[in-house]
């Protein structure tokens, strides 16, 4: 990629949220590519790779996953100003926490990946919902701790309905119309 482009990249943080096994890092990972095919900066920021170095300090009581989306805003933001498109792949279950995130970054554009608890459920190859289920996992997001559903996400995909081409395409599209794309 020339420097020229790269210098005139507008920055943006594309923030999935949805359930656990919704499709959040299969769409963003895709997205990620296309938008590099097209000469973009781009960077992820995944929940289970963040966890492992970011934040791996933090467990999974409200307080930690307040703190863990802190710490993902903190570094988007940078990224953001710095002309990188950030695609975040986060549960992120509360709308205070997301709307902080939004105010923080700026150029934030809430992509909601909705997903039925029970195809959820059939896609868990962890078996993470089954041990919430089964009260070995407390304060599991969709099963024993709420999911808030964004009320006007910028972007809304279906993914029990969609293929990961037609969600991914849903978001360039998004993307081109909101002017983000060069």
């Amino acid at each position: 990629m020339d420097s020229i482009q790269s210098r005139n990249q507008k920055g943006f943080t594309l923030w999935f949220t949805g359930l656990p096994c919704s499709g959040k890092s299969a769409v963003a990972d895709r997205v990620a590519e296309v938008l590099k095919e097209q000469g973009l900066n781009v960077e992820r920021l995944d929940g289970d790779i963040v966890r492992k170095d970011l934040t791996r300090d933090l467990g999974f009581s409200k307080e930690d996953r307040d703190e863990n989306i802190r710490r993902v805003t903190f570094v988007a933001k940078l990224l953001t100003r710095n002309g990188v498109a950030v695609l975040t792949s986060f549960i992120s279950p509360y709308r205070q926490v997301r709307a902080r995130a939004r105010k923080e970054i700026g150029n934030f554009i809430e992509v909601y990946v909705k997903c039925p608890v029970e195809v959820c459920i059939e896609r868990d190859m962890k078996d993470m919902y089954k041990k919430a289920l089964n009260g070995e996992i407390k304060e599991f997001t969709g099963v024993s701790d709420p999911y808030e559903e964004p009320i006007n996400p910028e972007i809304l995909l279906e993914t029990d309905k969609e293929t990961i081409e037609e969600s991914t395409q849903k978001v360039i599209k998004r993307l081109n119309d909101l002017g983000y794309l060069p």
